[in-house]
């Protein structure tokens, strides 16, 4: 005589048991395990198919539990988040076209020139002018009126930070006068003087202020 068949259970006492006996895998599992934790009902059933299989662990020898078996869970029940890509990971995962194009674009970012920043310095009667350009990097200055200093005397660049005492850029012959350094900020002053040839002693200023102005951006 055949045995009857095995009624039909309810989805969720269907789903209870496959939790309780850990058959469920993948997606499936990872769905279910979500809903255990927010449903309270589905929980009591698992624990009740717990209990009621729990007989069934009588025929086997107990086994210590593993150390890390809390971890474990936790590590299933709360995955920590993916690690964030940095900026080698997402070029290696872009490949050489995708490195290219963000090649090209730092190119174009990065080779814009900043913006310029002119200053103007004349003497009192107008017959020397002297050009300050900053490009960012540099500063040149440039001669555009008059002539430069007798024999014997040179022009001597100076920069003044607010309070602070002058600091020497360059002596200033007949070319352009260009000297790395960056824009400097507003209410700083460059000025000229007429020094000995070779430039001031110690780094002073000795001779003349021919012209000054204050840098304004």
């Amino acid at each position: 005589m055949s045995e009857p068949p095995i009624p039909a259970l309810p989805e969720d006492d269907a789903l209870a048991a496959e939790l309780a006996l850990g058959v469920l895998e993948g997606t499936e599992r990872a769905a279910a395990e979500a809903r255990l934790r927010r449903d309270p009902a589905l929980m009591a059933r698992v624990i009740a198919w717990q209990e009621r299989l729990a007989p069934l662990n009588h025929g086997f020898a107990e086994a210590p539990v593993p150390p890390d078996m809390l971890n474990r869970i936790e590590a299933r029940l709360f995955p920590a988040p993916a690690p964030r890509r940095t900026l080698w990971m997402t070029l290696a995962g872009l490949g050489l076209a995708g490195v290219t194009a963000l090649a090209l674009v730092a190119f174009l970012v990065f080779s814009i020139p900043p913006a310029r920043v002119e200053a103007v310095l004349t003497a009192e009667n107008g017959t020397l002018t002297y050009d300050a350009v900053f490009d960012g990097l540099r500063l040149t200055v440039t001669r555009v009126a008059g002539e430069p200093a007798p024999e014997g005397q040179v022009h001597e660049l100076w920069i003044i930070a607010p309070g602070a005492a002058p600091v020497s850029l360059g002596l200033l012959a007949r070319g352009p006068l260009v000297v790395a350094y960056p824009t400097p900020p507003a209410g700083w002053v460059l000025a000229v003087t007429v020094e000995p040839a070779g430039g001031a002693p110690e780094g002073k200023p000795t001779g003349p202020v021919m012209m000054q102005t204050e840098i304004t951006l």
